[in-house]
């Protein structure tokens, strides 16, 4: 069988494709988004269109549209291998992937992504969004996993690191700038000002000039 060129998914409405958003993590939707992710690694196109966001895809295509016009959203998700269908009404496995592609049988890996370590990247995840009823039902969830609160404190504190990065690396900017000696300032001038905030010009080109887009 010759490798397959595209891989189109048919989801059902969702709000999004990844199962990590919303309040629950969908460990098949987590499974199945790192599955399509190793098939693009292997040459193949993949393409995945959302029922609430684009309907006029599902529409479009003449087999989807008959298949829904049978089955109605049961049918999905749907799966189409060079526009062939491969698999309907479920997310098919990696195994069934690579088979539908025309890729050599897969062997199957130890995963470490438990459903455990699924909840652990969600409170990271609602800790970066500020998210707190997302953080009270994976922490719930994460509980009943048998996560410790040592490992939940772990995974809040490498989320808040990553996400007060950014923001220490403006602040160490403006502190530079705001505190930076004055070029070609008169010495009387310099020892007057020495110490004081200085105020700074804004860049012709930079952010908040007229026609920026910033602010």
């Amino acid at each position: 069988m010759s490798p397959t060129s595209q891989i189109h998914v048919f989801d059902p409405p969702m709000c999004c494709a990844s199962g990590v958003c919303g309040p629950v993590v969908d460990p098949k939707l987590t499974t199945f988004a790192g599955d399509l992710d190793w098939l693009a690694a292997q040459g193949v196109a993949v393409e995945r269109f959302n029922l609430a966001q684009q309907p006029q895809v599902f529409v479009g295509n003449n087999l989807v549209r008959a298949a829904l016009e049978q089955d109605g959203e049961a049918c999905l998700p749907l799966v189409l291998a060079d526009g062939r269908i491969v698999s309907r009404g479920a997310y098919p496995s990696r195994q069934a992937l690579a088979q539908a592609a025309g890729l050599p049988a897969v062997v199957a890996e130890p995963s470490l992504y438990t459903e455990a370590v699924a909840e652990l990247v969600a409170i990271g995840a609602s800790i970066a969004a500020n998210c707190e009823p997302c953080f009270k039902a994976h922490y719930d969830r994460a509980r009943k996993l048998g996560v410790s609160a040592t490992d939940m404190m772990r995974a809040v504190e490498t989320a808040q690191a990553v996400k007060d990065a950014p923001a220490q690396a403006v602040l160490a900017l403006a502190k530079r700038y705001l505190r930076q000696p004055a070029a070609q300032e008169p010495a009387s001038v310099a020892k007057a000002n020495k110490g004081a905030l200085l105020p700074i010009a804004a860049p012709d080109d930079g952010c908040c000039t007229p026609g920026s887009g910033c602010c």
